[in-house]
């Protein structure tokens, strides 16, 4: 049985996703950076039925083109066939409020759809929020849509949708899913940050202080580096994602930021991690790390087990928060768990 998905935000993440699971389709056997333990469906089973947009380049098209309209730029992994999936024009709200209005054209003329009718209409089973940070009206909005239209949500990026206890009440009432916020890269700084933080308390050691500069050259940098846009959510949300299991994460002093937009760099990430604590005597230890990653990828990866996931939900009538996967898939889940404690509960509850 097919998974039904509406993909709302056709950027970068929208690109490699079906960059991705159409490959995939096409080679099953060369299938990296997805979780094989979920057998009840695989990537073959993800059918992509229409997306909503504002850019006016890609409103109309068919998804396989409009993935690769500007200003998108991550690199190519595969180009799929047409897929009779129609990107239809989403309101405008509040994800322009920033320099990335500059880069992406809006016309008047094309006409806004009724999200919830369109979602009844095309029978979506899950819809996958990946809208620019900040945009937190219109992920209230999309999600509100996709509940009244029967839908399960995956939020992935850092609005509260299943932090928001009148979403998950809805959910809840209306038994339908919800996977949130912020999803987690499957290698990004932040699991590394996290991982290495954690490391210390495990070895009894003291982390003290602890900084993470990340820049890049796509329009997720371009938005988090203007009109204050890093602080609505994104910082919080990866600094709550690093230090909430350390028992001493009152008193670390931790600093994560976008520190600049490259354009040169497109949709690649680079990140600076610094850490510094105490070890036995009190003698000081610091580590220091680089990473460089296409972006777009390590996120998408995890989108394709979120998908998966909330449909097993929503075949066995479970609604309201997946606690197992907010905590394994997202920076900013309802319930901050140890990694490997949240892949453990995530595993039964496939498993169930």
């Amino acid at each position: 049985m097919a998974i039904r998905v509406a993909l709302v935000g056709i950027g970068n993440v929208a690109s490699a996703l079906v960059q991705g699971v159409e490959l995939y389709k096409k080679n099953p056997d060369s299938a990296i950076g997805v979780l094989s333990e979920i057998t009840q469906y695989s990537l073959n089973d993800i059918e992509f039925v229409v997306g909503f947009e504002v850019n006016s380049e890609k409103v109309g098209k068919d998804l396989n083109e409009a993935i690769f309209v500007e200003p998108n730029n991550t690199i190519t992994v595969y180009e799929p066939a047409a897929l009779d999936t129609v990107v239809l024009k989403g309101p405008v709200m509040d994800g322009l409020n920033s320099r990335i209005r500059d880069f992406v054209p809006v016309s008047d003329t094309q006409e806004t759809v009724d999200v919830t009718d369109e979602l009844r209409k095309r029978n979506v089973d899950v819809v996958v929020i990946m809208i620019p940070t900040g945009s937190n009206e219109a992920a209230a909005y999309y999600a509100n849509a996709a509940l009244d239209a029967g839908c399960g949500v995956i939020n992935g990026m850092p609005a509260h949708i299943a932090n928001n206890s009148d979403i998950v009440e809805k959910a809840e009432r209306l038994g339908l899913p919800l996977v949130g916020d912020d999803i987690k890269s499957q290698i990004g700084a932040t699991i590394i940050h996290r991982g290495l933080a954690n490391l210390f308390p495990a070895r009894g050691a003291v982390l003290d202080r602890t900084i993470q500069l990340d820049w890049g050259g796509d329009m997720d940098f371009c938005n988090l580096t203007s009109n204050n846009r890093y602080e609505q959510g994104k910082r919080q949300s990866k600094t709550e994602s690093v230090i909430a299991k350390l028992p001493n994460k009152e008193t670390v002093d931790c600093q994560i930021s976008a520190v600049d937009y490259i354009p040169f760099l497109r949709n690649t990430k680079e990140a600076y991690t610094r850490i510094e604590g105490r070890i036995f005597g009190g003698v000081p230890v610091r580590i220091d790390i680089t990473m460089q990653v296409i972006d777009a990828y390590n996120s998408a990866g995890i989108l394709t087990d979120a998908i998966r996931i909330e449909k097993i939900a929503m075949d066995r009538g479970v609604g309201g928060v997946l606690h197992p996967a907010c905590s394994f898939f997202n920076k900013k889940p309802p319930q901050q768990q140890e990694d490997y404690i949240a892949r453990k509960k995530l595993m039964e509850f496939i498993q169930s």
